[in-house]
């Protein structure tokens, strides 16, 4: 009998057909904590998707005045309570497995959404200042991209500073680039982190890889705020 990796709960024999196959897909997730994920589904913003009704948002609408330089952003759930509580006990309480509940529906975005350009992509996680990682003791985006069935390089590099979670709007909005290059990369990158907020931090990121000769940035996230 397995047991649901977040509410410890067993995972019950699944009764129906279509309950099996939920369970099947992620099996480390009991029926009832399965149920409380929201998927993005429907029409969404094709850079950065957000749930919206045409093409582009209009955040997205401003960041391509200002020079975007990220080709296209993949969320897969909506940022709800239950994902918000699921990431804050992965990553500041230390409970390292629980990015197993993210493997399968991680794994199946990159596949059918990276599918045409993977063999050439480069997965990049988003780094942690020496600080935060002594504090957390590994990395979250780290953790995410060991999942994907693709190289990973490790070029960016964090200052140390404030918590991203702690900032407001506004504050990440403002911010100056808090990442810097080891060594370029010159073919396509795809930056992988848990949350797409605003944006800041993987267009920061594509910033530092662009102009260091990376032709192509996209990204991919669990959830989208």
């Amino acid at each position: 009998m397995n047991f649901c990796v977040y509410c410890h709960e067993r995972i019950e024999q699944p009764l129906t057909w279509s309950t099996w196959l939920t369970v099947k897909k992620n099996n480390v997730l009991c029926i009832s904590c399965t149920g409380k994920l929201e998927m993005i589904s429907g029409k969404r913003c094709k850079v950065c998707s957000r749930a919206w009704s045409s093409s582009i948002c209009l955040d997205c609408q401003q960041w391509r005045e200002l020079g975007d330089n990220i080709e296209r952003n993949y969320s897969i759930f909506h940022y709800n309570e239950t994902i918000c509580e699921m990431i804050t006990q992965w990553k500041f309480r230390g409970d390292y497995l629980l990015r197993e509940m993210f493997r399968n529906e991680l794994k199946s975005a990159f596949e059918k959404q990276f599918a045409n350009n993977a063999a050439s992509l480069t997965v990049i996680p988003i780094p942690l200042s020496e600080s935060r990682m002594q504090e957390r003791g590994f990395n979250q985006s780290l953790a995410l991209a060991e999942m994907l069935d693709a190289p990973i390089k490790q070029v960016l590099r964090r200052k140390s500073g404030e918590k991203q979670a702690k900032k407001n709007r506004k504050a990440r909005l403002k911010r100056d680039n808090p990442f810097s290059i080891t060594e370029p990369l010159k073919q396509a990158a795809l930056i992988v982190d848990d949350i797409y907020t605003t944006g800041t931090t993987v267009r920061q990121a594509a910033q530092q890889l662009k102009f260091h000769g990376c032709p192509e940035v996209y990204s991919l996230t669990i959830a989208r705020s």
